[in-house]
């Protein structure tokens, strides 16, 4: 036995160490992620190889319609345009849930995960569903979290828009998907994202008017910092 593989003395009065138990959880996390992980590269190859030549143009132009959130901007100056108060509303607080998902989508969930976007061409993704592959972090994905913030947002407001919406940012998220640019689960953690900033600017739009502008005031401080 070398002098390595001699176990220490733990000292009178002292329980020898056990590394074991402890690293225990972080071995079962790390088997459950990378499971997780296979089974979203699974559903992405699976949606790759399944030929859909009767939906691809129109998700290609879905996806590409979504980008910048144009889709959810143009849906609120309808909401303005129609006029009353409660449109009015719902288009001010769907657009404030945009920015919100957008800051934390892009300034906080891309720079910490820092995923690498699915590699398009080795799935074999037909390039009639090709849209441009973007630059920044895969997860989580952005047109998702906004368009599912907007939804959320408004059909609280506007309950009879809910369903649509809701269906237009399930039919967004899964484009991006289809195009080949994300993974599900890019999508599934922006559907996620989405509902969390809409319920923040539901809730501080709830707030005093006072407060609300302490708030912003801090939030805005600590965008800058980020950026």
């Amino acid at each position: 036995m070398t002098e390595e593989d001699r176990p220490t003395s733990p000292g009178p009065g002292r329980e020898p160490r056990r590394h074991g138990p402890r690293q225990e959880p972080r071995r079962h996390l790390a088997a459950v992620i990378g499971d997780l992980s296979a089974v979203d590269g699974a559903v992405y190859a699976a949606v790759a190889a399944t030929p859909t030549p009767a939906l691809d143009a129109g998700l290609r132009r879905l996806s590409a319609a979504a980008d910048k959130s144009k889709i959810s901007f143009g849906i609120a100056a309808a909401l303005l345009a129609v006029g009353g108060g409660r449109a009015r509303r719902a288009a001010v607080l769907g657009v404030g849930a945009v920015a919100a998902a957008s800051a934390s989508a892009n300034l906080l969930g891309k720079r910490l995960v820092r995923r690498r976007r699915p590699d398009r061409e080795a799935a074999r993704v037909s390039t009639d569903r090709h849209v441009p592959m973007p630059t920044s972090a895969s997860f989580p994905s952005g047109h998702t979290a906004s368009a599912v913030a907007f939804a959320t947002a408004v059909g609280v407001v506007v309950p009879p828009a809910a369903i649509p919406l809701g269906a237009l940012a399930c039919a967004v998220g899964y484009s991006r998907v289809h195009t080949g640019v994300h993974y599900p689960g890019d999508v599934a953690a922006g559907a996620v994202l989405g509902v969390a900033s809409a319920a923040a600017v539901l809730a501080v739009d709830a707030l005093p008017f006072t407060t609300r502008l302490r708030l912003l005031g801090r939030l805005g401080s600590a965008v800058s910092s980020l950026t």
